[in-house]
């Protein structure tokens, strides 16, 4: 077997990292976030997030984002992310 084993604590950990990044998206402005070349589900699910007015509601929304983000390769959006922190536009 080439898989590698990981614990369910090690997944878990890895499931909420991918959380706090949606929430990072979702706490930029979606002009930023349009420029980013994010998948068109992921960035429609962030636009619901800033309609969303109840916070129970926005709290399940942001876990379906980490649903999303767990699916989909997160490198170019943390790297997107590194570039806005330090100053330069996403690319």
């Amino acid at each position: 077997m080439d898989t590698e084993y990981k614990s369910r604590t090690q997944k878990k950990n890895e499931d909420r990292a991918l959380q706090r990044l949606g929430e990072e998206l979702v706490d930029l402005p979606l002009s930023t976030l349009k420029t980013m070349a994010l998948p068109e589900e992921l960035l429609s699910a962030i636009e619901f997030v800033h309609k969303i007015k109840s916070n129970s509601a926005r709290r399940r929304q942001v876990q379906y984002i980490g649903v999303i983000m767990r699916r989909i390769d997160p490198q170019p959006i943390q790297a997107a992310l590194e570039r806005i922190r330090s100053g330069y536009p996403p690319k």
